[in-house]
Order: C-alpha cells, then structure tokens, then sequence
C-alpha cells in the first residue's frame, strides 16, 4: 500500500527560517533540521542561510558525506510542491544574494590591488638592477 507524503510549497517551508523553527528543501524534499542546528559541523549559520530557498546546490557544495546524506532521512518530513507558484520575492533575494557576492569580489579586488602592484614593482626594480651590474 502506497504511503501518502506531506506537500508543502515552498512560501511554507521558507516561513520556518528560525533557531527554533527551521527547514531546508535538497532535492524537492523538505527536512524539519531544527533538532540538529546545534549539532551541525559548520554550525547553525550555515544552515539557517539555507532556508527560504532550494538548498540543493548549497548542500552539494559542501560536499556532505553518505553517511550525513543517511542522516537527513532522520529529519525529512515532506516533499516540496512542484505544482505551486514560485514566489518572486525568494527568487529575488536569490539573486541579490549573487549580486552581493559579486560585489563584494570587486571591493575586494579594488582594496588589495597595491600587494600586486608592488610586487611587480619590485620584481621590475630588482630586475634593472640585476642588469646594471653586469
């Protein structure tokens, strides 16, 4: 006999983003997560950035484990809805969140720019010198 599984959209399952409340969706399921936040090895942070949104990449990235992939089954309480509309606003903060990411790349860049400039200055300073002594 068949076993019926809970659907939940993803508005649902993006409502439940907290310490004390908190779901992730990997591969079109949903896990109920909040019981292990605090056993979690790359901490709550990183869990908790991973709410309100498809976190399949995100989980794939980290390069989890067979056995934290075991472990997930512990924590799954649905599948994730297919059928219902995607909500603008999450693939909004989707996006900003690249764009940030991308922001912050450049103000990086910019910042540290001298270290490279001077260590090519050297070199070519080093360089004239080399070559005025033979």
């Amino acid at each position: 006999m068949p076993t019926l599984t809970k659907l939940y959209t993803m508005e649902e399952a993006s409502q439940h983003n907290t310490k004390d409340d908190c779901w992730v969706v990997i591969d079109g399921k949903v896990y109920d997560v909040t019981p292990y936040l605090d056993e979690h090895p790359g901490g709550d942070d990183v869990v908790l950035a991973a709410t309100g949104k498809d976190a399949t990449d995100d989980f794939e990235d980290a390069g989890h484990s067979k056995s934290a992939k075991e472990l997930m089954q512990n924590f799954y309480i649905g599948e994730l809805d297919t059928s219902a509309p995607i909500i603008p606003e999450l693939e909004i903060a989707s996006k900003k969140e690249t764009a940030n990411y991308s922001r912050n790349l450049i103000d990086l860049t910019k910042q540290y720019w001298a270290v490279p400039v001077a260590i090519v200055g050297i070199s070519v300073v080093a360089g004239f010198i080399y070559l005025r002594k033979k």
